[in-house]
């Protein structure tokens, strides 16, 4: 049997991809990974930050500076697009070194969630695919780092957050990491 679906494999040649690195779909695709930390015993919350706009978030987070600006005003969580060839695992030992000063942060295997969405910021665009690798861990309230990177990092309770109060969709994946919002 002949298909004309194109799965997901990407290379350089026709030969041996479905999507030779011409052809990415027309909304882009991105691999990323997340890096949830709750509190010890508090489940609910979670740590976040806002971004400081002076730290160098296009060398750290994938994030060029008007992105940063546009996004600093909501919460977020620690993550980053995976650099070319580095697996998702050194991914999110590189976000807890460089983003939470937590070099000997543990994790548990990831969760893999895959979304396909319209950027809020281009309403008119094509979808936009994200491969996302959702790491979790848990750390005393004692135990928040300072990093330079935040203007602010806390846990938040996530019972008395509203999903409004999230930066750059996180919300979405705070939910697809089986976390749920009280607040309106």
């Amino acid at each position: 049997m002949t298909t004309d679906r194109r799965f997901s494999r990407f290379s350089k040649s026709r030969e041996t991809a479905s999507f030779s690195i011409t052809e990415i779909p027309a909304g882009g695709v991105c691999l990323s990974a997340f890096v949830i930390v709750t509190e010890t015993g508090h489940p609910t919350n979670v740590l976040m930050g806002h971004m400081n706009p002076r730290a160098p978030w296009d060398h750290i987070g994938a994030l060029d500076p008007s992105r940063v600006e546009v996004h600093s005003r909501g919460w977020m969580l620690p993550s980053s697009h995976l650099i070319f060839q580095e697996s998702p695992g050194d991914a999110a030992r590189r976000i807890a070194r460089e983003q939470l000063e937590l070099p000997d942060l543990s994790f548990s295997e990831p969760m893999v969630v895959s979304e396909a969405y319209t950027p809020r910021r281009f309403p008119d665009a094509a979808k936009h695919w994200d491969l996302e690798f959702l790491f979790r861990s848990e750390i005393p309230a004692a135990d928040i780092p300072h990093p330079a990177a935040w203007a602010e990092l806390a846990f938040v309770d996530l019972r008395r957050t509203a999903k409004s109060e999230i930066a750059r969709s996180h919300e979405d994946v705070i939910e697809s990491a089986g976390l749920h919002f009280g607040g309106a």
